[in-house]
C-alpha cells in the first residue's frame, strides 16, 4: 500500500475512513484531525486558565486589592469593596475545580455602579484594569443600537475584549468587560414602547443573552460591513461584567420610594433618619425599574452598589494624594523641560472651591487647572526660567478672563 493510501498518524486505509486528507508529505483521516483539534482546544484552555491561576490568586486577595485602588483613587470604600470581591471571585470561578462531581458551580455576579458624573466610576474601573492578568476592556453603551440599525451591533463588545486578548478564545472567554454610561440605554418611558426602541430596550434586550452567559457568533473585525468574514463564537458564561453609569434623575425616584413608605406616628423619626444628602447610598433594584431598565437585565446584574457625591475634603486630597494626581501630572509635565513647579496651598483650594461651586465633580478638576495653567504651559518652555510658582492672585486672574465663561456654558 502507498504512503498516500492510508493515514499518517493511525495507519487507517483510504477506504475505511470517511475523508483522507494529502499533505506535501503525509496524509491524515477525518478522525485524526478531530483529535487533533480537540488537543488544540484543551492546550489553549491551559494556556488560558494558568495565565489567571497561581500568583495573582495568591497575591491579591479583596483587601489587597482595594490596598491597590486607595492609591488611585480617594474614597469610595463601598464600591471598592463590591469591586475587590467580584474581581476576586471571578479568579477563584476561574480557577475552580470543575471536575468535582459534587453538583456545585459558582455562578458569576455581574455588577452595576451608580454615581453621579466625575465621581469616579470609569477610574475605577480603569485601575482594576492594570492591576489584572485577564482581558480587560471598557465600552460605552451610548454606540450601541438594535441590530439592523445604525450604530454599533451589541456583538461588537466582545470583538473588543477579543481584539484586547489578541484573538485568544479561551483566554478573552475569562475577561472582564466594563460597560460605561449603561443608564443611557433606559427606555424612554416606564411602560413598554409602542414604536421600536432601538437605542434603549431594544438593545438591553440585546445584552440580556451576553450578561447570562450563552455562546454568540462574534464579527472578528466588528459590525456586519463585512459578511464574508468567518464568525467566531464566544462563551460568555465565564465574562464577568461591571456597569455604571450616572442615572441621572434617579435620586427623585429614590427620594419619592422612601416618602411612600413612611406611614403612621413614626413618619417623623423615619424621615429624620434618611440622609437626603446622600440618597443614592438607598437605591434599590426597584429604582433603576422605575428609571427605565428592564426587569430581565436587572436581575442579571444582581450586585447592586453606589459611589458617594464628592464634598470638598475628597476634592481637596484628590488634587494631591494620588499617585496620578492631577498635581503631581502638572509637575511632570513641567519637568520634562527642566521647569520646577510650585503651587501654593490657597491655589488649591481655590481650585476645590470653584469644582464644588459649579457641581463639575472631579472631571472638572482637570478643565480648572487647565485654564490656570494654560498661559504658563505656552510661554515657560520658550522662556529662560527654570522656577514657577503659581500663587492664588495670578490663579485667580487667569480662571476670571477665560474659565469661568467656558465653565457656565459647559
Amino acid at each position: 500500500m502507498r504512503e498516500e493510501d492510508k493515514c499518517s498518524f493511525c495507519g487507517m486505509p483510504r477506504k475505511r475512513v470517511k475523508l483522507l486528507i494529502t499533505g506535501m508529505s503525509g496524509c491524515i483521516c477525518d478522525n485524526c484531525a478531530r483529535q487533533a483539534i480537540e488537543i488544540i482546544d484543551q492546550t489553549e484552555q491551559q494556556e488560558a486558565k494558568s495565565l489567571v491561576s497561581g500568583s495573582k490568586l495568591n497575591s491579591f486577595k479583596p483587601k489587597a486589592i482595594k490596598e491597590y485602588l486607595d492609591q488611585y483613587v480617594i474614597g469610595q470604600d463601598e464600591a471598592k469593596k463590591y469591586l475587590s470581591v467580584a474581581v476576586y471571585n471571578h479568579y477563584k470561578r476561574l480557577t475552580q475545580d470543575k471536575s468535582a462531581d459534587d453538583g456545585v458551580e459558582i455562578e458569576k455576579s455581574n455588577i452595576i455602579m451608580v454615581g453621579d458624573t466625575g465621581t469616579g466610576k470609569t477610574l475605577l474601573a480603569r485601575t482594576i484594569a492594570k492591576l489584572l492578568d485577564v482581558p480587560f476592556t471598557i465600552v460605552d453603551a451610548t454606540v450601541f443600537t438594535e441590530a439592523g440599525y445604525v450604530g454599533e451591533d451589541i456583538e461588537s463588545i466582545l470583538t473588543r475584549l477579543l481584539q484586547v486578548a489578541d484573538y485568544n478564545v479561551p483566554l478573552a472567554e475569562r475577561g472582564i468587560v466594563f460597560i460605561d454610561e449603561i443608564d443611557k440605554i433606559a427606555r424612554k418611558g416606564d411602560n413598554p414602547s409602542i414604536t421600536r426602541d432601538v437605542s434603549g430596550e431594544g438593545v438591553q434586550q440585546g445584552l440580556l443573552k451576553l450578561l447570562e452567559g450563552s455562546i454568540v457568533n462574534v464579527p472578528p473585525q466588528g459590525g456586519r460591513k463585512h459578511p464574508e468574514q468567518k464568525m467566531i463564537a464566544v462563551n460568555t458564561k465565564d465574562i464577568l461584567f461591571i456597569c455604571g453609569g450616572a442615572f441621572d434623575g434617579i435620586k427623585s425616584k429614590i427620594a419619592r420610594r422612601l416618602n411612600s413608605q413612611v406611614v403612621g406616628y413614626n413618619s417623623a423619626k423615619d424621615r429624620d433618619a434618611i440622609d437626603f444628602n446622600n440618597l443614592l447610598q438607598y437605591i434599590a433594584p426597584q429604582d433603576l425599574k422605575s428609571f427605565g431598565l428592564i426587569p430581565e437585565i436587572i436581575g442579571r446584574l444582581p450586585v447592586l452598589t453606589y459611589l458617594q457625591p464628592l464634598d470638598r475634603e475628597a476634592l481637596h486630597r484628590i488634587l494631591i494624594e494620588p499617585k496620578n494626581s492631577l498635581i503631581k501630572q502638572y509637575t511632570k509635565l513641567f519637568a520634562v523641560d527642566g521647569i520646577e513647579l510650585t503651587v501654593n496651598d490657597d491655589v488649591i483650594d481655590y481650585i476645590v472651591d470653584k469644582a464644588v461651586e459649579y457641581k463639575i465633580g472631579a472631571r472638572g478638576l482637570r478643565s480648572i487647572c487647565e485654564t490656570i495653567f494654560m498661559e504658563k504651559m505656552y510661554s515657560m518652555p520658550s522662556s529662560k526660567s527654570k522656577k514657577l510658582v503659581v500663587d492664588l492672585e495670578y490663579a485667580k486672574t487667569q480662571f476670571e478672563a477665560v474659565g469661568k465663561t467656558r465653565l457656565l456654558q459647559a
